[in-house]
């Protein structure tokens, strides 16, 4: 049986919202083992001077969860 765990990243580009996926990706990869997956979840861009200055997703990175191996049953 798998586990899974999700947690949500915000993260942000001066350059693309695939940039700004990427780098969320790669950053929860950092502190967390066995991503499995990401849902963006929203986009968003930041404005000044009527310009884009940067690409903003909400990311859903799932991960699978491990724990201690279960003890096998004694034979009788």
């Amino acid at each position: 049986m798998t586990v899974a765990k999700i947690i949500e990243v915000i993260s942000v580009s001066k350059t693309s919202f695939d940039d700004a996926i990427k780098q969320g990706v790669a950053r929860a990869a950092e502190t967390v083992s066995d991503v499995a997956g990401a849902w963006v979840k929203d986009q968003s861009v930041d404005v000044s001077n009527g310009k884009v200055t940067g690409y903003r997703v909400t990311l859903k990175i799932t991960f699978v969860l491990h724990g201690p191996a279960k003890p096998k049953k004694k034979s009788k």
